[in-house]
């Protein structure tokens, strides 16, 4: 029902007026050249930046450790932890 607009980042700025700027100039200008080699450079960026989002890699590591220790807590709940067992636990290095 509410959309927010989308706020457009300096690089998606940038290529809309280098855009503009390209129909005003002949296709066998140098300009042209140059703005689009402009052009493609910044494409580039964006690509970067859209890809900097999180890993799925990394979100099936953040899960399995919240399972892992979801598991540990029910036990304790359930199974009473005494002071022999602790000692038996591995501490991470």
């Amino acid at each position: 029902m509410f959309l927010r607009p989308k706020v457009s980042s300096p690089v998606e700025l940038e290529l809309a007026s280098l855009f503009r700027e390209l129909k005003h100039n002949a296709v066998d200008s140098k300009e042209y050249a140059t703005i689009l080699d402009h052009i493609v450079t910044l494409h580039g960026l964006q690509k970067d930046e859209e890809t900097a989002g999180v890993n799925k890699n990394t979100l099936v590591l953040v899960a399995g450790n919240l399972l892992g220790i979801f598991m540990i807590i029910r036990h304790e709940h359930v199974n009473v932890v005494t002071s022999r067992a602790i000692s038996l636990l591995t501490t991470p290095k």
